[in-house]
Order: C-alpha cells, then sequence, then structure tokens
C-alpha cells in the first residue's frame, strides 16, 4: 500500500510537472513582452531566477530535516535532508550556468569577480558541495547523521546573505527586479515568472520523491543482503 500510495505521488507530481513547464514555456515564448533594454535574452530570467530560488529551497529544506535529525533524533530525516542538499547543488550548478549565459548574451561577459551576489551565491555552492566530501569521509550511522546535519545548518546562514546581497549593491549584472514597492515587471511578466518558479517548485518536488524512493530502496536491498551473507 505505501509503495502504491509513493508511486501515485510521484506520477501526479511527474505530470504537473511536465503541465507547468509546458504552460512556463508557452508564456515565456509566446505570452511575455519583450523586454526593451535587453531583448530575446532576458527570457532566460524566467529560468534563471526561478531555478536559483528554487535552490535556496531545496538547501532550506535539507537544513530543516537536518535539524529534525538533531532536534527530534530521526535517523530517517538524514537520508531526506542529503537528498534535498544533492538536489539543491544541481539547481545551483545549473543556476551558475544560465547566469553565465545571460550575463554573456546580455552584458557581453560570463562572470564578474566584482559582483557580491555573483560571488556569495558561488561560495554558498561550494560550501554544499564540500558537504558530500565531509559525509562520505565517516562510515554510515549516527555520527555521519550528525555531521552532516551539523554541516546543512551551518550552510543554510549564507542563504539569506546571498538573497539579500542583490539588495545591499547596485550590480548592472544583477538588477534590483523585486523592491519594497513590488515587483519591477508588468503584469505578464509576474505571471510569467511565477508559473516558471511553480515548474521549477514541482520539478524539484518530483525528483526529491524519485531520488529519496531509489535511497531507501538501496538501503533495503543493503539490509537484506547483510542478513543473507
Amino acid at each position: 500500500m505505501g509503495r502504491t500510495l509513493a508511486q501515485n505521488r510521484v506520477a501526479a507530481l511527474g505530470a504537473l510537472t511536465l503541465a507547468l513547464f509546458a504552460a512556463s514555456i508557452a508564456l515565456v515564448f509566446f505570452y511575455a513582452p519583450t523586454d526593451a533594454s535587453q531583448g530575446f535574452s532576458q527570457r532566460i530570467f524566467y529560468f534563471h531566477v526561478p531555478i536559483a530560488l528554487t535552490s535556496y529551497a531545496c538547501f532550506g529544506w535539507g537544513a530543516w530535516k537536518a535539524l529534525r535529525v538533531l532536534w527530534k533524533r530521526e535517523l530517517s530525516a538524514d537520508v531526506e535532508s542529503y537528498v534535498g542538499v544533492h538536489l539543491g547543488v544541481v539547481f545551483g550548478a545549473l543556476t551558475l550556468i544560465t547566469g553565465s549565459i545571460w550575463a554573456r548574451a546580455s552584458w557581453g561577459h560570463w562572470w564578474v569577480w566584482g559582483d557580491d551576489q555573483l560571488v556569495l551565491f558561488l561560495v554558498l555552492f561550494l560550501f554544499y558541495c564540500a558537504y558530500f566530501m565531509l559525509r562520505y569521509s565517516v562510515d554510515p550511522g549516527r555520527q555521519r547523521a550528525n555531521m552532516s546535519a551539523v554541516y546543512a545548518l551551518f550552510g543554510v546562514v549564507l542563504i539569506p546573505v546571498s538573497f539579500l546581497a542583490i539588495r545591499l549593491s547596485h550590480s548592472l549584472v544583477h538588477p534590483t527586479v523585486f523592491t519594497s514597492h513590488g515587483p519591477q515587471m508588468t503584469a505578464a511578466m509576474f505571471l510569467t515568472f511565477c508559473v516558471s518558479w511553480a515548474a521549477m517548485m514541482s520539478l524539484f518536488a518530483t525528483l526529491y520523491h524519485v531520488e529519496l524512493t531509489g535511497k531507501r530502496l538501496d538501503a533495503s536491498l543493503r539490509e537484506l543482503r547483510e542478513l543473507l551473507a
């Protein structure tokens, strides 16, 4: 029964993700107006920013599950935290790639070391990449779960710093789109952005459940092999 429910959940999330991505692509290329200053290349905004926000959400989810490991002593939350961090790194890599493409197309350079947002996001990305080196340097068990959880919680502190860096700087590479006065874009652009972000979050949820199911199945098979050995 539990396996059937999990399969149905993944199937439903997969269908939702496909529908949202289809709607997002249609809105990006056929509904949202072309930006007056950047032209067609600005449309990557609808992929780059949602991917970045989803990366933050992944790391935040990994940190929440890490807190469950330390606070509630839930060893099962360890693999959930791991999957969240892992997907955060995947979305983080996509953030850096799409951001570099956008910068090259619109401003003529791939990277600007003087941009606080770029550098801080890179620091966040590399910090969580190091998470895996720490995790796999320790044998599976309570000690590894606790060490990984502490590391994931330390990393989450960098998320608001990275997110707010764009508010504290006046950067051409990272113009401020969301201010205290609301989104600085037309209604059509904002709708397209929201649908694109929903598609990315749905993709995260789908991949999360797929990877989590695989990890749990792998753990069950490992335990079975140990019992039969």
